[in-house]
């Protein structure tokens, strides 16, 4: 669970720091989105996602490199086993 926090406070820390850097005017602001952040998926936030998802795979003990189906399967078979 610790991984996953560094890697969420590290996404959340750039992402502020694009968002918001220090001296920035209003006017610059306005076009600071997060719509056009992730609109433009650069580099650093692509990876800083990677991490973040690669924390969470190893939490449930998955491989990082599960396809979005893979995991929405193992998702619902852990809710079924939880609902049983």
């Amino acid at each position: 669970m610790q991984a996953i926090a560094a890697a969420a406070k590290e996404l959340v820390e750039k992402r502020d720091a694009w968002l918001n850097p220090p001296g920035a005017s209003q006017k610059e602001l306005v076009d600071r989105t997060l719509t056009k952040l992730y609109n433009a998926r650069p580099a650093w936030l692509a990876d800083a996602h990677r991490k973040l998802d690669e924390a969470v795979a190893a939490a449930y003990g998955w491989p990082a490199t599960l396809t979005d189906s893979e995991i929405l399967q193992r998702l619902l078979a852990l809710n079924h086993e939880r609902a049983t």
